[in-house]
């Protein structure tokens, strides 16, 4: 069962996310309201490139997050991709090849304390801006290179445990975020407290429209 379902509106875009505690959380991703991850959706054939930052040492391929294989458990680091121990996140992309008609992202987490919420920007792009920046560096902020921002994402809790499952949702209310060939995550760390407050990423899913 889940913890709890939330909706945001700004403007036409919507961010959703469910949680399900450590204790109901396996290897199905099954959520109350949010769909399970998908094998076939239009991010499983994109091209992922890190922008900046560096990933940990024990983490898995960027592909980690396009190949529908899930984490076996809550401590799963190879299933997972995940920035550095100690750093502040980074930033990666997504290349669709093409500009497509983008509906939805969902991306999904799972671990067992602070390393399960999502804390990350989107933004987005068909790259024909004439100030188009493909890899703009963490202080350069993209909607000044080219880039559409789209959503902030953050699930983490206000109180209670933060471990256990997380699907993130973003869409819009027309049916589209729109056409884009490119998006960029910008990603947080979720807590200052110690050095492991990067998430671990499982997959993420984008379905066209």
């Amino acid at each position: 069962m889940a913890l709890g379902f939330f909706a945001f509106l700004f403007s036409h875009v919507q961010t959703e996310f469910d949680h399900n505690l450590k204790v109901t959380a396996n290897h199905d991703f099954k959520f109350e309201h949010l769909p399970s991850p998908r094998k076939d959706d239009v991010g499983s054939k994109a091209t992922l490139t890190m922008v900046d930052g560096d990933p940990d040492g024990g983490s898995g391929e960027l592909s980690a997050l396009t190949d529908g294989l899930l984490p076996m458990n809550e401590d799963d680091p190879g299933a997972n991709f995940y920035f550095k121990a100690g750093s502040m996140g980074g930033r990666f992309r997504m290349d669709f090849g093409r500009p497509i008609d983008v509906a939805q992202v969902v991306s999904y987490s799972w671990h067992t304390s602070a390393r399960g919420p999502q804390l990350y920007k989107l933004y987005a792009t068909d790259g024909s801006a004439t100030d188009f920046d493909i890899a703009p560096k963490r202080g350069v902020d993209p909607a000044t290179r080219g880039w559409q921002f789209i959503a902030t994402v953050s699930t983490i809790p206000k109180q209670g445990d933060d471990g256990g499952q997380y699907a993130a949702s973003i869409s819009d209310s027309s049916g589209s975020l729109g056409k884009f060939r490119y998006l960029l995550f910008d990603c947080y760390v979720t807590e200052l407290n110690d050095d492991w407050g990067n998430t671990f990423y499982s997959e993420i899913d984008v379905i066209g429209r």
